[in-house]
């Protein structure tokens, strides 16, 4: 039986992944950061009679990471990783302390990178293994509002992307899952790192901000969609790097790659509401109320 790791299980997206992959004949062990959340993935995962083994892992800890990988790898080589532990905010760049900006490359970057590294000798040893990086269709458009969150999955990305490249000979395979607005609660998580003030000057890209993700909870994407994206980037015969998901992604993605980086940071414009929705369902198809 493959065996898959999975990080940040304990709700949400990883919760979901670690459930639909050991259905679907992998030995998972799943990664979280406080065992005091495993009660639900355990009981589930009993439940269905699937294997599933909750480890302690925090990405943002070195020894963390050592003693996790340590202890998986006497099962076997891991076949899969999913790097899936994140944390978001959302505030502009001048409000956002310089210690909360490093929090969040510190979990979504740097941590994706030390479990890549746990995992990498193994996989080259045996030709074979698959990365998954959760990033986000924030690490895909620049956006504004969230730029720490942004820029730690950019960075992700180009990591994915570069890192794909260095072991393709070895025969692994690296893919970016870039999920858009997913049902998490990754909301309630990030509450202290969010800021919304009517008396900022920088409402307007505050509020903005929100009316997308209130366009996205419309019909918002649920952590089992991904799941299932996950599966079949790992599965496919056919190689691809990106996997967007989620139509709010699809549409952003496209709708980016089609308009001049000047036609985009010139949204940020003292426009009417009218206006700036009119050019967002333009070039993105996506209604803002």
């Amino acid at each position: 039986m493959k065996i898959a790791v999975v990080t940040g299980t304990s709700t949400g997206i990883g919760f979901a992944t670690s459930l639909h992959l050991a259905r679907h004949d992998y030995r998972v062990f799943a990664g979280m950061r406080n065992l005091a959340k495993a009660g639900p993935l355990r009981a589930a995962g009993a439940e269905a009679r699937l294997p599933i083994e909750v480890v302690e892992l925090d990405v943002t800890s070195t020894a963390s990471v050592t003693r996790a990988f340590e202890a998986v790898s006497a099962h076997g080589p891991v076949d899969v990783l999913v790097n899936n532990a994140g944390i978001g905010g959302a505030a502009p760049l001048e409000l956002t302390p310089e210690d909360e900006h490093r929090r969040m490359f510190e979990t979504n970057y740097f941590g994706a990178i030390r479990c890549i590294q746990a995992v990498l000798p193994a996989m080259r040893a045996e030709r074979r293994g698959t990365i998954v990086n959760l990033t986000s269709i924030a690490g895909l458009v620049a956006t504004p509002n969230q730029i720490a969150y942004s820029a730690s999955k950019w960075a992700l990305e180009c990591a994915g992307e570069a890192l794909a490249h260095e072991v393709r000979r070895f025969g692994i395979r690296v893919v970016n899952v870039e999920p858009g607005v997913v049902m998490t609660s990754i909301f309630e998580n990030s509450a202290e790192a969010t800021r919304y003030d009517k008396t900022s000057p920088y409402q307007p890209i505050m509020r903005r901000n929100g009316k997308v993700f209130a366009a996205g909870f419309r019909d918002p994407l649920q952590p089992e969609a991904v799941a299932e994206t996950i599966l079949a980037a790992i599965s496919s015969l056919e190689y691809r790097l990106r996997w967007p998901v989620g139509k709010d992604a699809i549409e952003m993605s496209r709708g980016r790659s089609k308009i001049s980086d000047e036609t985009w940071v010139a949204m940020g414009d003292d426009l009417p509401d009218q206006d700036y929705n009119g050019r967002f369902f333009e070039y993105f198809g996506i209604r803002l109320l």
